[in-house]
This record gives structure tokens, sequence and C-alpha cells, in this order.
């Protein structure tokens, strides 16, 4: 996890015209992950300087936000949310030429959060992904696969060819590989991603 990034969240108690901030995005990515790994998310928090009562609120607004009636497209929100993004890219989908959001995100100064849009301006994919540039997690066996530690395509990278499974959730993704343990035997596994942040794997043979 990275610094704390400067300013933490009023002690005032939010209003209907109280904007969401990046602040409030980062509460949302951590209220989804808090199932899987409360201490990890416990420490974010507080170095947020929120508490438990923010967190929950910024997730129920950002939820009002999806489900309203009047909800802007999802590439619209972001922007709204986190402003204009660090950097936009062209990413080769298949025989398409997608356009890839990028936004900084404080907590995870190494990983950028992700908005992968269509040609025709649609959202395909939001999550979190190692920063342009930024040196990825060395991953060679299962004592390496630790929370947080790597993002979904390092995994599937690290341990080809790996089988996406269904997740639980719209922003929960798995995989399914074999990967050594810590004494060289070849082992089943699924790990569990949450905005795209490995949360938990499981040996399943």
């Amino acid at each position: 996890m990275g610094h704390m990034p400067s300013g933490k969240r009023p002690a005032s108690p939010f209003t209907p015209f109280t904007p969401f901030t990046p602040l409030d995005f980062q509460l949302v990515l951590l209220r989804r992950m808090a199932d899987h790994n409360p201490g990890p998310v416990e420490d974010a928090r507080r170095a947020l300087g929120a508490s438990v009562a923010d967190m929950r609120e910024a997730n129920r607004r950002w939820q009002a936000m999806l489900h309203s009636p009047r909800a802007r497209g999802a590439a619209a929100r972001y922007r709204g949310v986190l402003g204009e993004p660090e950097a936009t890219l062209t990413r080769r989908v298949g025989d398409l030429d997608c356009e890839a959001r990028l936004w900084r995100v404080p907590l995870w100064p190494d990983l950028r959060f992700e908005v992968l849009l269509a040609p025709d301006g649609t959202v395909w994919n939001e999550w979190l992904i190692r920063a342009p540039g930024a040196a990825g997690p060395d991953l060679r066996t299962l004592d390496d696969l630790i929370p947080w530690s790597c993002t979904v395509d390092e995994a599937a990278r690290a341990f080809a060819p790996a089988r996406p499974l269904q997740g639980t959730a719209p922003t929960r993704w798995g995989l399914a590989f074999t990967a050594p343990d810590g004494r060289g035997a070849r082992r089943e596994v699924v790990a569990e991603f949450t905005w795209g942040l490995l949360q938990r794997t499981a040996v399943t043979g």
C-alpha cells in the first residue's frame, strides 16, 4: 500500500450536495475488498482518514449513482469522479482498437485504474492494472501469491495457461491455473480478484 494521500476525510457529515471525490472512489474499491481482506482494508481505510461509516456511505452513494434513472454512462461517470485521466492509450482487443483511460490511485502508487472503452464508447472493463513502466512482482510459486501483490493479467502471464472463471460479483474475477508450491510440487490453484487485484488463493488439487 502507498503513502497516505494529502487531505483526510473531513469530520462533517455528508450532504446531498457533497461531491463524490477520488477519495470516495478509493473507499468504494476497499469496500468490495473487505469481504476477503478485512485487515489490509482496515489499515488502508485508516490511512485515508476515513471511518467505517464513511466507507459504507461512499459505497451507498456509488450504488445510487449506478442505479439512478438519470445515471450518466460509465465513461462519463468515471471522468466526473476521477477527473481527466492521467493517460489515454490504445489497446488492441481482437480485431478492434479500444481506448484505455488510466487514473492514479494513491493507495496503490504502482497501479492505475483502467477503464477500457469499445470503439462505440461502451465501457468493456474497469479494473486495476500495473502502471506503465512500473516493475511488476516476480511470481514464481504459490508463496508469491499474497493478497494485493498482483493483478489479473500478471497472474495469468506468470502461470500460463490460466483459465478465467466466473466472478461472484461484477467487480470480481477468478483464474484457475497450476503453480509450484514451496517444494516444487505442481498444485491446482484458484485465485480470486476484486477490481483486478489479487485477494486470495485456494489450492484445489
